[in-house]
């Protein structure tokens, strides 16, 4: 079991990490609504590539981070899945998927609420 990192304290005296804290919060959102809308997903990656120089070097790069492997690990698996559902075990896989993209995001924005970097994975 891995340390969890000290939490960092964020002052609302930064607007410009204010506005950061609300685009990861955002992303998240996105994430979650990408069960429902497929599409979400595929804006919430494009705002973490093209945000992550903002974020750089601050607390919330290491959520950027982990929104965009789990964007390309759940793409990953998905595929996998779905060429493997013919051997049912596909289904398995898929399912599998979705419990650790609904983790990923859960376990995010409970630590950006917290105002907490994310842990490297």
């Amino acid at each position: 079991m891995s340390q969890d990192p000290s939490p960092v304290i964020v002052t609302d005296d930064d607007p410009r990490l204010r506005s950061a804290k609300t685009i990861t919060m955002v992303v998240y959102a996105l994430q979650a609504l990408a069960f429902v809308a497929g599409i979400t997903g595929v804006v919430a990656i494009i705002i973490n590539y093209v945000k992550l120089g903002d974020v750089r070097g601050s607390w919330l790069e290491s959520h950027f981070r982990w929104q965009i492997r789990t964007f390309w690990y759940s793409i990953l698996w998905s595929v996998i899945g779905f060429i493997l559902v013919f051997a049912l075990i596909g289904y398995a896989i898929l399912f599998a998927t979705a419990v650790w993209v609904i983790y990923r995001i859960v376990k995010g924005w409970l630590r950006l609420a917290d105002n907490k970097a994310m842990y490297v994975d």
